[in-house]
């Protein structure tokens, strides 16, 4: 799975959030929140190990997702600006004052559904090759997480490594489902053909008692 967590915030606010597997980073998330320089537009990326953690903010409004580095930049960003626009649409003014996890009960579902979509559908990055690559991920800024954090130690990220094991079973799945149709509509074709040749053999037969040679007579 490309995409393990998500959130939405405002500020320092936590306002939604879902992760896809066991994993602490919800609260490498929380701190990284408090370390996003400024308070104008901006989109930038933190390494960590294997994982990227990938942060957009506009008009006040965070949204944060935790990648795997093999993901790239296209398909996270393209998710956090999917993310944006559904929780702007769905909640207008109201961000600008609710309370922590206000919205987590009926947006993490959304979340749910996104990190899905935008981590095995291969429609979600089609879509976004046709759309051509955003101008703000080109200039999107990669830093080493610990560096943002200024802590003295070494920040460990734990994530369950069944989170790939997920990914793969879903396309183990689909490639299963795509050669059962494919099984099936071979069966279907070599039927139809197989009744095609026998009713060409009975029409035959019975033209053939029907109008054949007659038998001479004995005189």
């Amino acid at each position: 799975m490309a995409i393990l967590y998500a959130l939405v915030a405002r500020g320092t606010v936590v306002l939604s959030e879902f992760t896809a597997t066991s994993t602490n980073a919800s609260s490498i998330a929380k701190q990284i929140l408090e370390k996003v320089p400024g308070n104008n537009d901006s989109n930038v990326s933190y390494s960590q190990d294997r994982y990227v953690f990938h942060v957009k903010r506009t008009d006040g409004l965070t949204v944060l997702c935790m990648a795997e580095e093999t993901a790239g930049r296209r398909i996270p960003f393209a998710f956090l600006e999917d993310i944006h626009q559904r929780f702007v649409r769905t909640y207008g003014r109201a961000v600008h004052t609710a309370q922590a996890y206000a919205m987590n009960e009926e947006f993490s579902r959304v979340l749910s559904q996104q990190i899905e979509y935008y981590s095995n559908d291969p429609n979600a990055d089609r879509i976004n090759r046709i759309k051509g690559e955003m101008n703000q991920v080109r200039g999107v800024m990669i830093e080493n997480i610990d560096k943002v954090l200024d802590r003295g130690e070494r920040l460990e990220l734990l994530v369950d490594k069944t989170a790939n094991m997920q990914g793969n079973t879903f396309r183990f799945r689909k490639q299963a489902r795509r050669f059962r149709s494919n099984v099936w509509w071979r069966n279907c074709k070599l039927t139809v053909l197989l009744i095609l040749l026998l009713l060409v053999i009975i029409y035959i037969a019975v033209a053939f008692l029907c109008h054949g040679p007659t038998l001479p007579s004995c005189i």
